[in-house]
């Protein structure tokens, strides 16, 4: 569409991708076939489809950059990984990323095709020390779900020092957040079904290449592996992308909100939000980002305490994933391969509810959970 890239990103994510044709549909419709016609520029769904081409369009514009769709959100990971680093190269990525990226970079490791260099992601002098002959520095921020926040300009600057290409895991900020690609970074992944998609009603993942030759390797993987978007899943996802900032506005606004209740409940010993002036990655993060996001994670006493509120909560799910209109929340630590996770550790996917509702229902479950555990000291960071 003419003008769309000169557009605010939030009219960009409303309107780009539609049809703007005479008698064409406002929407672009999931299109549900697995072969085309001959002649035309796509043959077979495999290599690409219709629908998914048209998130691909609007989710490259928001991100400024050439877009892939996939199947999951680990499907755009599992590319980009294998696409970057050569078999016996090495990556630095930090330990403390989602556990998805750091089951895949073990297993990886463990067959010998990468060797993974560990690092606190939040500590840019060490992680740049780290680099050495990495050939991807690979950067998660905020951490899921640690909340770490990483100095994005600065660690992209240093990689570029030292030859190595740079992949930001951008799921929690969103486009609307925070845009790598501008910072100079070679890849932005996401996880489609969270925030983009909005509804926890779809899988799909995409990266963002500012270099169209990498994009045509992450397309070739995705062919050779089969982890292609299947069309409704694309249509859903591009449906939620259309209301991405208004969700994001509201959702992010009960974060602030609950992040400061949280902190000044007796039963809570820590909260992880950038968003909160106290919190380490504050003022990094309002540097590089345009807002805190929906995402947060506070502490209590111990696990048992932890399982108890969750027990007790009406409104907020306990349920795994995030990002979606409902406030979904759980204890990490007890997810196998998490157990470095602080034992009373919660994860709070921040919805669209009343803040008052969700307020409410959290403060509720605390006191509950809380009558019968011991309480410690607040963490004095």
């Amino acid at each position: 569409m003419s003008g769309a890239s000169s557009w605010q990103r939030a009219t960009q994510a409303i309107a780009a991708a539609r049809p703007d044709g005479a008698g064409e549909p406002l929407n672009a419709p999931p299109i549900p076939a697995s072969a085309f016609r001959a002649g035309g520029a796509v043959d077979y769904a495999r290599k690409a489809s219709p629908t998914a081409s048209a998130l691909e369009h609007a989710l490259g514009l928001l991100d400024g950059g050439h877009a892939v769709a996939f199947g999951s959100g680990m499907g755009a990971i599992a590319a980009t990984v294998r696409s970057l680093v050569p078999r016996g190269g090495r990556i630095v990525a930090p330990w403390d990323a989602y556990l998805g990226t750091r089951a895949l970079l073990g297993d990886l490791e463990a067959d010998g095709q990468l060797t993974w260099t560990r690092v606190e992601q939040d500590d840019t002098e060490a992680t740049l020390t780290a680099l050495g002959d990495a050939d991807v520095l690979w950067i998660e921020t905020p951490t899921n779900p640690l909340m770490a926040i990483a100095d994005v300009p600065a660690l992209v600057a240093g990689a570029g020092e030292h030859g190595a290409r740079v992949v930001v895991d951008a799921t929690f900020p969103t486009p609307l957040r925070l845009r790598p690609l501008e910072h100079g970074a070679d890849v932005v992944v996401h996880s489609v079904t969270k925030l983009i998609g909005g509804h926890s009603d779809l899988l799909a993942g995409a990266a963002i290449a500012a270099d169209p030759s990498v994009a045509e390797d992450l397309r070739l993987r995705r062919r050779l592996d089969g982890a292609v978007l299947e069309p409704q899943s694309a249509w859903l996802a591009l449906r939620g992308l259309r209301t991405l900032e208004v969700r994001l506005d509201r959702a992010e606004a009960n974060a602030m909100a609950l992040a400061g209740d949280l902190a000044a409940h007796p039963a809570v010993t820590r909260v992880r939000y950038p968003g909160l002036p106290s919190d380490p990655g504050h003022e990094r993060h309002a540097r590089q980002a345009e807002g805190p996001g929906t995402m947060l994670a506070f502490e209590l006493a111990d696990a048992a305490t932890a399982d108890r509120v969750l027990g007790a909560l009406r409104l907020v799910a306990h349920a795994t994933s995030l990002g979606g209109v409902e406030s979904t929340i759980e204890r990490r630590g007890a997810q196998p391969g998490e157990d470095h996770l602080p034992a009373g550790l919660l994860r709070l996917s921040v919805g669209c509810e009343a803040h008052a509702d969700l307020w409410g229902d959290l403060a509720g479950a605390l006191d509950a959970g809380a009558e019968a555990g011991p309480r410690r000291p607040k963490d004095a960071r």
